[in-house]
């Protein structure tokens, strides 16, 4: 979709296309996903497309698939029976390997910006950490409670997250944790927030609600823990609102299905929001 017009064209019409696995590179260019047991990689421009790699047989996909920050692989988890591994496949070549195996399922891989480890999930919702070579696989020591949509910080520093309290009537919360140090801390209580992003620098969150009675989309900034409507996203999944600031922080997009299917949303925050300064970065 060109933002500018709104036009849309078709770049693939795979068969068995899991959508959730589309994933564009760092530099744009190209474009890569699962269709079937098969990955591909794309170029955007003369969509010539690629096999890159085939999950073999007696193996399953688990759900996630990224690629890196430096755009060299593509990692994913496969599992057989009890036992999974990641896998990292290089995007130039192909060629596979495994990570690190574990007798329990994960999925949702997502590599570390900076630093050559690879953050996963396990089945039970705790976050794991691991080295590319596979070493000092470990837990992290996150707040007690439900773990809520994750990611990287831009800069690789430190981890953001949601954390859903044991307490059903406390407050949803963004916490940060710090895997080199292994600290945690709170940024900011929210309006029970189902999923979220934020900008470049990490100083403004953008957060859908999950509360019934008020389902809207909110701003909110980390110096003041201040919130502010921007809307009602009214989505019958708040958890696939899905928010996201553009790179500039100008804008933000988010999707909901609030008049019958889903559709793409955005609106412009340049008055409420500083413009993040890329070059510099």
């Amino acid at each position: 979709m060109d933002l500018k017009t709104a036009q849309t064209r078709q770049l693939t019409d795979a068969a068995d296309l899991d959508a959730a696995s589309l994933t564009l590179t760092p530099d744009n260019r190209s474009f890569c996903y699962f269709a079937g047991r098969t990955l591909y990689a794309t170029n955007m421009g003369t969509l010539r497309e690629r096999k890159l790699y085939e999950i073999p047989d007696g193996w399953e996909r688990c759900p996630g698939m990224c690629v890196g920050p430096d755009g060299t692989h593509a990692t994913f988890a496969e599992s057989k029976g009890e036992t999974s591994r990641l896998r990292m496949v290089a995007l130039v070549q192909g060629a596979a390997r495994t990570v690190v195996e574990t007798p329990f399922a994960i999925a949702d891989a997502i590599p570390r910006p900076m630093r050559a480890q690879v953050l996963y999930r396990r089945a039970d919702g705790s976050l794991w950490l691991v080295n590319s070579d596979g070493a000092q696989n470990r837990q992290l020591k996150l707040q007690a409670g439900g773990i809520g949509p994750a990611n990287w910080a831009p800069d690789g520093r430190t981890l953001l997250y949601l954390n859903f309290p044991e307490d059903k009537t406390q407050l949803t919360t963004i916490r940060e944790h710090t895997p080199d140090t292994s600290t945690d801390k709170l940024v900011a209580k929210t309006s029970q927030f189902a999923h979220f992003g934020f900008n470049h620098d990490t100083s403004v969150f953008v957060g859908a609600s999950r509360n019934v009675s008020s389902p809207t989309l909110l701003l909110l900034l980390r110096v003041t823990r201040r919130e502010l409507t921007l809307a009602e996203h009214k989505s019958s999944k708040p958890e696939l609102v899905a928010p996201r600031f553009s790179p500039d922080s100008q804008r933000v997009y988010f999707q909901t299905d609030r008049h019958g299917k889903p559709a793409i949303y955005d609106m412009h925050v340049e008055k409420l929001v500083e413009k993040t300064d890329l070059e510099g970065q």
